[in-house]
């Protein structure tokens, strides 16, 4: 008996903590028409080297977060290791994240990856953002860490 009561909180906690953890996640990343990055498929930035928009009819979500893939193929590789994919600090602006600790939106074609991890920037109006990462990487990179995890928690 002690045994079954056990597991049952167990099992209740784990879903209420996923459940809550997928809320604050669709709430703090950035999503259009509920999709990351703009509808673009994440495996494609690693596996083609480029951004590739996805379609309507390869679609997953994962923790609250719902991507577009270009293809099965590259939905099946995600699903796989999602973490490996996502984008950093909820595909918000990696330099302004790190600059300033603040959510701004991405040009989905301005991305780097680093450490096999991708990193979305601004890149509008005569201002890429990705410019000026390079210029700062390690530090900005640290500060970007912090205030993601403050968004978080």
């Amino acid at each position: 008996m002690k045994k079954t009561f056990l597991i049952v909180v167990v099992a209740f906690l784990s879903m209420t903590t996923f459940a809550q953890n997928a809320a604050k996640r669709s709430k703090e990343f950035n999503l259009d028409k509920k999709a990351a990055i703009q509808g673009y498929d994440p495996v494609s930035y690693f596996t083609q080297k480029k951004a590739v928009k996805g379609k309507s009819n390869f679609v997953t979500t994962h923790e609250g977060v719902t991507y577009n893939f270009s293809s099965q193929a590259n939905k099946d590789v995600f699903l796989k290791n999602p973490a490996s994919y996502e984008p950093q600090y909820g595909g918000w602006c990696a330099f302004a994240m790190g600059d300033y600790g603040e959510k701004v939106e991405i040009n989905p074609e301005t991305f780097k990856i680093v450490d096999g991890k991708l990193y979305l920037f601004y890149n509008a109006y005569f201002n890429n953002t990705l410019k000026s990462w390079n210029k700062d990487e390690t530090n900005l990179k640290k500060k970007a860490d912090a205030n993601w995890k403050k968004l978080l928690n």
